[in-house]
């Protein structure tokens, strides 16, 4: 592991004071970050939504990067801030519901699986659960920001 993705970030080398814990993540992970029904761009909007939420500032930078790597424009960014328009604000109210509510309310679930499909559904749930995870460990922990994120935010400052 140390020489895949665990060895690549921050995060998992907080994770692997536990390496039961991280060989059992490693799936689910490779489903939520690289399989997921959601697709790049929505998934980078749910984990940004639920970064701001939480207040991690670890995850908020590293998807910032991720974001724009994927092709989010750093207005498209800062809006899962506040209140979006359109699909990106579904997506931010459904992850509100799961901060606030704990659930989906059902016209909200329906409204989002007309939108983007039920199994997507299922993965948005998901990614904010794992990523609500992984920022308590990181937050507990005080892990730091990755260099080349650290670099990159400093080289293009996000607004």
């Amino acid at each position: 592991m140390r020489e895949g993705f665990a060895g690549a970030l921050n995060v998992y080398r907080t994770m692997a004071h536990n390496p039961a814990l991280l060989r059992a993540w490693a799936p689910l992970r490779q489903h939520v970050v690289k399989d997921s029904a959601l697709g790049p761009e929505r998934s980078e909007l749910v984990i940004l939504r639920a970064a701001h939420r939480m207040g991690s500032a670890y995850e908020w930078s590293h998807h910032v990067s991720r974001g724009r790597a994927v092709g989010l424009s750093d207005a498209r960014i800062s809006a899962m801030r506040a209140m979006p328009d359109g699909e990106d604000g579904l997506i931010a109210r459904a992850v509100d519901a799961l901060f606030d509510a704990k659930r989906l309310p059902p016209p909200l679930e329906a409204e989002l699986a007309a939108a983007i499909g039920r199994r997507a559904v299922f993965d948005l749930i998901a990614t904010v659960g794992f990523y609500l995870t992984l920022g308590l460990m990181l937050m507990t922990y005080e892990t730091p920001l990755d260099a080349g994120v650290a670099a990159e935010l400093r080289d293009r400052p996000f607004a």
